[in-house]
């Protein structure tokens, strides 16, 4: 009820700039005017023109990418699951107010089966997702709820569904990440820490035993789940298929990205376009072998946890890959933060720094478009340009800190609402993480 009434408020919020009078092509007259100033701007709302969407072009089929990084025809920067949804939402609209009340339909569901799952695995604290400022600032921002929801999914099947064996679960929950790679990429990452959890098992007095078949099963399952889904829509337009992969990877750390690569490294360069161009290369090879090597230290770190408490953290181990994504990135739209906050809810982290990071996330969802309003206008943008920067070093330095703790957290303890869904508990791997004895085994 609570996240309802969350949702409703975040879809009044970007419903602002939404209806009204109306050009030919469906577009809101109000929206140019006041998205920036009145911090009500949706990429749903904008992508209504120049995807095909506002002639109903189903994506993928037809189109291409430009050599400079226009998308054309049909085609989408986004995964296709992504691009699906977009094209269902625009079934009906004729304008983007439609859209966006469309979407908001197909959309809201997501967030009440994450806010729903998020309880039964953590009881109140599910609330910072339920009635959270996130949640408000982006639900509607972009198409990130069912993302969110399939990688909650995942973690919901391995840790409740315990009368199940753990490479049943561990498979199960490999399909829900696979679906989630197929809308936003970011939850095929955790297919990783997944198969070490069923290659090590759940039981520390186990630990002799490893499960290489499941651990296979797991990525298997994974990869031919993305495509079975991916396949059809490749055969069907390569072209247009390939270009969400190709924008992707032409897609420049500039002053939209929200990166430490734009604040912190940027002004090192000079000013002329040869100077952007180098900047532009460091990152675009720096970038990804950071994430990578962050991706190897948080599984590191969840073997150390591993060969200390017999339990892989697969989910705080996610979790510090996520952190790792997000912080070396070249892009980090503000509604990625919607990704993070499953995490804050599930494992034990202090609220003062969840609430540090929530007041950094503001500055960046509030701030930047303030920031963009000051620049358009012509007046002084030096406060907004502040905020900004506030948001973008506090927000990287509480991600450096959640990669260390994430990686070694414990879950947060089970409140009343799950309390009756988790069956064999006690012999599940929350237990164990929870530091409550297994079984006894043997008289020693």
């Amino acid at each position: 009820m609570v996240c309802a009434i969350t949702v409703l408020i975040g879809y009044w919020n970007k419903a602002r700039c939404a209806g009204g009078a109306v050009d030919g092509s469906g577009r809101s007259l109000i929206f140019d005017q006041i998205k920036d100033s009145n911090v009500c701007y949706s990429d749903i709302q904008y992508l209504w023109l120049g995807r095909g969407i506002d002639e109903h072009v189903f994506p993928y089929i037809s189109g291409g990418i430009t050599p400079d990084g226009q998308l054309t025809g049909g085609a989408v920067e986004y995964p296709v699951l992504s691009g699906l949804f977009m094209w269902i939402g625009g079934i009906g609209s004729h304008t983007d107010a439609d859209f966006l009340l469309h979407s908001a339909l197909l959309l809201a569901p997501f967030a009440l089966l994450t806010a729903y799952l998020l309880a039964r695995m953590a009881g109140w604290a599910a609330l910072l997702w339920a009635a959270g400022p996130p949640l408000v600032l982006y639900a509607f921002h972009n198409w990130e709820l069912p993302v969110v929801f399939t990688t909650v999914a995942a973690f919901y099947v391995v840790t409740m569904l315990t009368r199940y064996s753990l490479r049943d679960r561990g498979i199960a929950a490999a399909v829900f990440l696979a679906i989630g790679f197929c809308f936003k990429l970011y939850p095929g990452i955790f297919v990783l820490p997944l198969l070490l959890h069923v290659l090590v098992g759940e039981f520390p007095l186990r630990r002799s035993r490893f499960d290489v078949r499941g651990a296979v099963l797991v990525a298997a399952t994974a990869i031919g789940t993305v495509v079975a889904i991916n396949l059809p829509f490749a055969l069907a337009g390569y072209d247009g298929w390939r270009a969400s992969i190709t924008f992707q990877q032409l897609r420049q750390a500039d002053i939209t990205t929200n990166s430490i690569w734009y604040w912190g490294l940027r002004p090192l360069f000079g000013s002329t376009q040869q100077d952007e161009n180098a900047f532009q290369q460091w990152v675009t090879a720096a970038s990804p072998l950071l994430v990578v090597a962050a991706f190897l230290v948080a599984c590191w770190l969840g073997l150390r946890r591993w060969q200390l408490s017999g339990v892989y953290p697969w989910i705080g181990v996610s979790g510090a890959m996520l952190c790792g994504f997000l912080l070396f990135h070249k892009v980090h739209s503000p509604q990625y933060t919607l990704w993070l906050i499953p995490f804050l809810v599930l494992l034990r982290v202090r609220w003062s720094l969840v609430a540090a990071y929530l007041v950094a996330d503001a500055c960046i969802g509030i701030g930047v478009f303030r920031y963009f309003h000051a620049l358009g206008s012509g007046h002084s943008a030096e406060f907004e340009q502040h905020v900004v920067q506030v948001g973008v070093w506090g927000r990287a330095a509480l991600l450096v800190v959640f990669f260390f703790l994430f990686a070694t957290a414990r879950p947060r303890p089970l409140g009343r609402f799950g309390a009756a869904g988790a069956e064999g508990l006690a012999l599940g791997p929350v237990s164990a993480d929870r530091h409550i004895a297994p079984p006894a085994r043997t008289a020693a």
